[in-house]
């Protein structure tokens, strides 16, 4: 007798290699859209960084004294608006003031993307 038996895959075994298929995908997806958001957030922290040391910069140069406090304003950077804020502390030494920048993508926003602190003294500022 001569049997014709064909070799080949199941629909089970197609389905469930399909399944694995499927599921490697979605965790490829899932990991792909981490990695984006993630870049996208460490964008928005380095331009922030960037907009909060150059208004620490320009608070450096100004002439007065004491620096002016809850100074703010908006600036344009890759497109996009940020809104900073700068809050002048005092210290110990009545020479010296901190200068610490927020800098936010929304004026609104409760959180900042940055803060940076820098300190001024009254010599300086002269």
């Amino acid at each position: 007798m001569h049997y014709n038996r064909s070799f080949g895959f199941t629909l089970i075994e197609v389905l469930l290699a399909l399944s694995v298929f499927s599921l490697a995908g979605l965790a490829l997806l899932n990991t792909a859209d981490t990695h984006f958001t993630s870049l996208n957030q460490l964008e928005d922290k380095m331009m922030a960084e960037w907009i909060a040391s150059n208004q620490l910069v320009e608070a450096h140069l100004e002439k007065s004294w004491p620096p002016k406090n809850n100074k703010k304003g908006k600036v344009e950077l890759a497109g996009r608006q940020w809104h900073w804020l700068q809050k002048v502390i005092k210290t110990t030494d009545k020479d010296m003031r901190a200068i610490v920048v927020e800098v936010r993508s929304d004026e609104q926003s409760e959180l900042a993307l940055t803060s940076l602190t820098s300190y001024i003294s009254k010599g300086s500022a002269k």
